[in-house]
């Protein structure tokens, strides 16, 4: 079993790779192995993607005023 690759530094180098794995798989005739290996590394980079795209919305919103923010003292007990 192969070990899972890392994580992009960056929102773009995330895209990046994705579209080269697509088009790699719209243009090479990879075997079966290489493209499962490849589709399942696509789904954890769109998986990445999507997180980062839901963070910057969420941080958007908050600068927008549009979701309150959770009041957090730094008083603990």
């Amino acid at each position: 079993m192969t070990k899972p690759a890392p994580a992009p530094k960056t929102f773009e180098a995330a895209v990046s790779e994705l579209e080269s794995i697509v088009q790699k798989m719209e243009t090479a005739s990879l075997p079966l192995e290489q493209a499962l290996e490849q589709y399942k590394r696509g789904i954890d980079l769109l998986r990445h993607c999507q997180e980062k795209l839901d963070a910057a919305k969420q941080q958007i919103k908050i600068l927008e005023g549009k979701t309150p923010v959770p009041f957090q003292s730094g008083i603990t007990t």
